[in-house]
């Protein structure tokens, strides 16, 4: 994600750098001079930033495989997101620095105002407006989804008008930019992201996100096996295509609340059914139990997400790790090796828990493991001490063999796994994570 980022980034200032290196502004002085540059970058890269988080918030399935996943692609868009808006609050911060360089540095160098003609510069006065307007909705958006107490059925509501704000500052850049960028490198690299923004914006505000993908049934079971976990399966129609083991599906029982992204905890038998393991985390997953029944309308959009049992290396030794609710792919790992035994691989399952004794995935964990003699078992239980460390990890295997770790959990537990064990086993270790935060 850094690398895609930086790289775009950088894409991005390169195409300034050789637009700016050759602009001429006559006799406007050095501090003026900064002060316009660092205008138009701020803004190339805002809006640059902002077209790459629309395009990525239309779920892009053809992009799954290059860049890892939807939970990837989601986590892109997040501060893809995030970088937009700290380089439109810059670009606004410049724009508003006027009448400290006139203090400091007087009127006399400034970079003379263009004009253009009474119906261009309507709209430059127009595009100002609505610029200004949208960047500071987009700021406090950002404050929003960054504040994950806020309720996500508000948040959502409120998300949905990304897109408009978008086209707000799409149209911003659009009459604002120098004319001399769009006969150069600058005006063709804009427009494609412009171009592309718009279409995602549109594709957003028609309602096409996922449609392709979505299909409806009724709820068939649900259960509660721990006071904090609802197990729910579903039945749904022929629009539905199947998954494969590990991957998520985001699930609509309530049109208000919108859908919530959840692993399906179980293979695919070919019988349109999938469930999920749902922890209680939040306002809407504490209550579920009590807001869905039997035979109630659902809505499954999926499947996606790149954390497939079909991925493992054969040749790599395998060691799974879970921690709390991070069991249910592996749930689904071990249903489908359950029905093709004979492509098991030699496994090492590592689940961890805060208390043992009244875990409802830990019985089903050892029934399951037992009828698969290639799959053995460590329960972790915290309220005992038995927490699971790199240490220990690194200490019962042997350093030489190449070994491919697949992590589902907390990200902090991930990241001190993945940090403890690359520096024991460096090249040889191949951590794979699902990186499963949308928010």
């Amino acid at each position: 994600m850094v690398f895609i980022l930086s790289s775009f980034i950088a894409l991005l200032t390169l195409a300034w750098g050789f637009a700016a290196s050759v602009d001429g502004s006559g006799s406007a002085s050095l501090p003026w001079l900064i002060r316009e540059q660092a205008l138009y970058l701020s803004g190339v890269l805002g809006i640059g930033m902002m077209s790459l988080a629309m395009a990525l918030a239309t779920r892009p399935a053809i992009l799954e495989r290059p860049l890892g996943g939807m939970d990837r692609i989601f986590r892109l868009h997040k501060w893809a997101g995030i970088l937009a808006t700290v380089f439109a609050a810059l670009h606004w911060l410049i724009e508003m620095s006027d009448d400290v360089l006139e203090s400091v540095f007087g009127e006399a160098g400034q970079v003379p105002e263009a004009h253009f003609g009474a119906l261009l510069d309507n709209l430059r006065d127009a595009g100002e407006e609505l610029g200004e307007f949208a960047i500071y909705f987009v700021l406090g958006m950002i404050a929003l989804s960054l504040l994950k107490r806020f309720p996500y059925k508000f948040w959502r509501h409120l998300h949905r008008a990304m897109p408009v704000l978008y086209l707000m500052l799409a149209f911003h850049a659009a009459v604002l930019a120098p004319p001399e960028y769009w006969g150069k490198a600058i005006g063709g690299l804009m427009a494609v992201l412009l171009a592309i923004g718009t279409a995602a914006s549109i594709f957003s505000l028609t309602g096409r996100i996922g449609r392709d993908k979505r299909a409806t049934g009724v709820v068939a079971s649900v259960s509660s096996p721990a006071p904090d976990i609802t197990e729910v399966t579903c039945r749904l129609d022929t629009g539905w295509k199947g998954h494969r083991a590990g991957q998520f599906a985001f699930v609509g029982f309530d049109r208000m609340e919108g859908a919530h992204p959840f692993t399906i905890a179980s293979a695919d038998r070919g019988d349109q059914t999938v469930t999920f393991e749902i922890k209680a985390l939040g306002d809407y997953t504490r209550r579920l139990a009590t807001r869905i029944a039997v035979g109630q309308p659902v809505t499954v959009e999926g499947p996606y997400g790149r954390f497939l049992l079909e991925r493992h290396d054969r040749k790599a030794r395998q060691i799974w790790v879970a921690g709390g609710i991070g069991i249910t792919p592996f749930l689904s790992w071990l249903d489908a090796l359950r029905g093709n035994t004979e492509s098991a691989p030699q496994v090492e399952l590592h689940y961890s828990t805060r208390t043992a004794s009244g875990d409802p995935f830990v019985e089903r964990l050892q029934r399951t493991c037992a009828r698969l003699t290639t799959v053995k078992l460590h329960i972790h239980d915290a309220s005992a001490g038995g927490t699971l460390s790199s240490d220990q990890l690194a200490a019962s295997h042997q350093p030489a063999q190449r070994t491919e770790v697949w992590f589902c959990g907390p990200r902090q537990f991930g990241d001190q796994l993945e940090a403890g064990l690359a520096a024991s086993w460096g090249r040889r270790l191949k951590f794979r994570r699902e990186a499963f935060e949308m928010r």
